[in-house]
């Protein structure tokens, strides 16, 4: 029954009701002794009449009351007033979690903002074996002074009688952030463990935990449905939505963390709300990091032929069209790709700023650029409508603008339009070459483009999911037209990618990629893409050097603006022992995708000796993404062969803690404690390694790193042997690898080099 304002209990006054739910009524009070004010939620009768449950609610009671942390809510006390049970807690003024969020999501910093401090509560309350069980929105209030606070935690342990359930659950069913035809309340934040009926642990918070961070960042909930028994499914067997596809701009960590939560088995989830929280603060750092070190814009002549094509605005009504918009942008930098005289920053460092809140000289300025290409893109029906606008980047003086309003039919004239005015603006000279494949059209079939645009969309977010759909759009797009050969590139790197992750055997992928790459270059001999697919066919697939060669050279004479071409040309060429052209072609990558990581320079310096170089230069990427595994490897590495073995062995050990899977950077380690005197540490890793209990083997690949910091040669080989019967592609590598020096003189090396054909 409702208390009335002025009602006592015991020293507390009654002022008004702020809310209820299942476990009771809860009130601002003003506690008369110590005069404060507090909240008050008094339980329901039916608890209070259960001897057992409410001892059992008693106990948890007092040790949730030991938590003493800022972003939990205080519980000060449980009493007794005449028969009537109640908690007395911290009062906190504010909004709750379900009325912060917007249905676009909230801006990144925002969401790490709320994030980071509810994972700090995690942290603090299970370290004193506390699980909340019950997180939710409505659990989780933001003050006036903008700190987050976690309620009810830990009290939902205590299971209530089964003649409260329906109750607990009426109570719940209501919720702001619930569309119409929802399963609403606590439902959609359960884990699978939960609804199964099985025991909950610290990792079952991460899942709500995850759900709720999904929520942040998209605006909607990964798991629905029209019923609980939809929900109930949905959070069962679906995988949500991916991130990318919902929202552009979050990194690609962000996603990748709550895919962790988001495990239906709580052994693949993250283990430690203390390992969720780091991660996000390594986010938040490289956000930072990120928005402090734009270098100031300086124009020059060599700024003059150089431009980024700006991701197209989708201004229709569907959403959906986004994959379209996106589409037309890459199509318009892959014109501009051919012409020789022109720096077009590559697709990976442009899209970051499709949601862009910085000016156009900012921009400029975070990609080395002189000149930035804008537009828009609204398709009704038949119909497209794009507008573009070439702005010189200094003084944001229009140089050129077109409005095309034409058919869908229509859409390639349009991108060769545009190239070539540009191409004209900026004064760069086109051969007859060049301006003949402007003109030629990638398929005459406007359904089979679209298809393919839909398979590129989702062959941008690397989930095994989201691989099979775009081998499915882009196998379709063939079916219409089978001479669609940049259809074909996009099958080789689905297969590639597939291979790479391990969704697919390499036998069975490195076939379909082989193939499809290969059909490329048939259909369109003058494809710059599909020469690059080709040649990493050949250079991971068969080890074909002067063939893959061949095709890399040809690709970046075609397309001499790709990234991608230039940077597995520089790998190739580091793996023949080739270092000096190696760090020029990474250079010139590195040039065109301003904004990745530099880890492949960074590499290839140190297989060059050029240490003191290597380090500086991956130390640079690291204050951007201390979040790779790679990076810190790397860096390990040049600090260990400059003398510095003890910060090497630190930063190789980070590597591990950053990794995954942590098998290639745990070998590397265990090959530097052999190095560094610690035969005995090396030797655990090794047994870590080969322990027959694991999920998974370890590849025999790393496990020749340690054999060879052992100094046993023998087993060493006997791995890497192993590895090249079983088709591991990291072996291409091996004959310029510091790692494997040690073996280079052994007469089985020598051996399998000829078998690679690499002698």
């Amino acid at each position: 029954m409702p208390l009335n304002s002025g009602t006592r209990l015991g020293i507390y006054e009654i002022i008004a009701p702020l809310g209820a739910g299942g476990m009771g009524e809860v009130y601002r009070a003003k506690d008369t002794r110590l005069r404060r004010e507090v909240a008050v939620k008094v339980l329901p009768a039916s608890v209070a009449s259960n001897p057992d449950f409410l001892a059992r609610f008693e106990r948890e009671a007092r040790t949730v009351a030991g938590l003493n942390h800022p972003n939990i809510v205080t519980l000060y006390s449980v009493e007794d007033d005449g028969g009537i049970r109640f908690l007395t807690m911290e009062l906190v003024e504010g909004r709750t979690l379900d009325q912060q969020i917007t249905a676009e999501g909230l801006p990144l910093a925002s969401v790490l903002g709320l994030a980071i401090p509810l994972a700090d509560a995690l942290v603090a309350a299970h370290g004193r074996g506390v699980v909340h069980r019950d997180l939710k929105p409505t659990n989780v209030m933001v003050t006036r002074e903008g700190r987050v606070k976690v309620l009810d935690f830990g009290l939902a342990k205590v299971s209530p009688p089964a003649s409260m359930i329906e109750a607990t659950q009426a109570s719940t069913m209501t919720s702001p952030m619930s569309a119409a035809g929802e399963m609403l309340g606590t439902l959609p934040y359960m884990a699978p463990e939960q609804i199964r009926g099985e025991a909950a642990d610290a990792r079952t918070d991460l899942f709500a935990f995850g759900i709720l961070l999904y929520e942040l960042v998209t605006g909607r909930r990964p798991f629905q449905g029209a019923s609980p028994a939809d929900v109930i499914s949905s959070i069962l067997r679906d995988a949500p939505p991916s991130i990318p596809s919902l929202r552009d701009d979050p990194p690609q960590d962000v996603a990748r963390i709550i895919g962790r939560c988001l495990e239906k088995d709580p052994e693949r989830r993250l283990q430690t709300a203390k390992d969720l929280r780091n991660e996000l603060e390594i986010v938040q750092r490289r956000l930072e990091v990120r928005a402090s070190q734009a270098p100031p814009f300086v124009a020059s002549a060599k700024d003059a032929a150089s431009i980024a094509v700006l991701p197209f605005a989708n201004l229709g009504r569907d959403k959906d069209d986004d994959y379209f918009a996106d589409g037309i942008t890459e199509d318009v930098i892959a014109q501009l790709c051919k012409v020789r005289t022109l720096k077009v920053i590559s697709r990976t460092s442009v899209m970051p700023f499709k949601k862009r809140d910085e000016s156009i000289q900012e921009i400029a300025s975070k990609l080395q650029v002189g000149n930035v290409l804008e537009g828009s893109v609204r398709r009704i029906g038949d119909r497209v409508r794009i507008v573009a606008q070439l702005i010189d980047a200094e003084s944001g003086r229009h140089l050129w603008a077109e409005t095309y309003d034409r058919q869908l039919t229509d859409v390639f004239a349009i991108q060769t339009d545009v190239a070539l005015h540009i191409s004209a603006a900026l004064k760069a000279e086109l051969s007859p070459d060049e301006r003949e494949r402007m003109h030629r059209e990638p398929t005459r079939d406007v359904q089979a483009y679209e298809l393919y645009l839909r398979g590129r969309q989702h062959l941008i977010h690397y989930t095994r999911e989201d691989m099979l759909r775009s081998i499915e759009y882009f196998e379709r797009a063939i079916g219409l037209d089978p001479g669609f050969a940049l259809a074909y590139v996009g099958l080789a790197i689905a297969y590639t990618e597939m291979e790479e992750t391990s969704e697919m055997s390499r036998a069975e992928a490195g076939g379909r990629a082989t193939e499809a790459a290969a059909s490329a270059v048939a259909l369109d001999p003058e494809l710059g893409d599909a020469h690059c697919a080709r040649g990493y066919a050949r250079l991971y697939y068969e080890y074909d050097w002067e063939g893959a060669e061949a095709d890399f050279k040809r690709a970046i004479e075609l397309s001499p603006s790709s990234a991608y071409s230039y940077d597995l040309y520089g790998r190739m060429c580091a793996a023949l022992g080739r270092f000096d052209e190696a760090i020029a072609l990474h250079e010139r990558a590195f040039e065109l995708d301003p904004l990745s990581n530099l880890a492949d320079i960074a590499t290839s310096l140190l297989r060059a000796g050029r240490n003191e170089e290597a380090a500086q230069r991956v130390g640079l990427s690291i204050k951007l993404e201390p979040g790779f595994p790679r990076l810190h490897a790397t860096l390990g590495w040049a600090l260990f062969r400059m003398g510095r073995t003890a910060e090497g062995l630190a930063e190789l050990q980070q590597a591990v803690v950053l990794s995954q899977t942590g098998d290639m950077w745990l070998s590397q380690l265990g090959q530097a404690c052999a190095m560094a005197g610690m035969p005995d540490r090396a030797r655990e890793i090794l047994q870590k390694l080969l322990d027959p209990s694991r999920p998974a083997p370890a590849s025999p690949y790393v496990v020749a790193y340690v054999y060879t910091g052992l100094g046993d040669t023998e087993r060493a080989m006997d791995c890497l042997e192993r590895a090249f019967d079983a088709g591991n592609g990291a072996l291409f590598a091996i004959k310029g690898s510091f790692l494997l020096a040690p073996l280079r003189d052994h007469p089985r090396f020598a051996a399998l080099l000829a078998r690679m054909r690499l002698t």
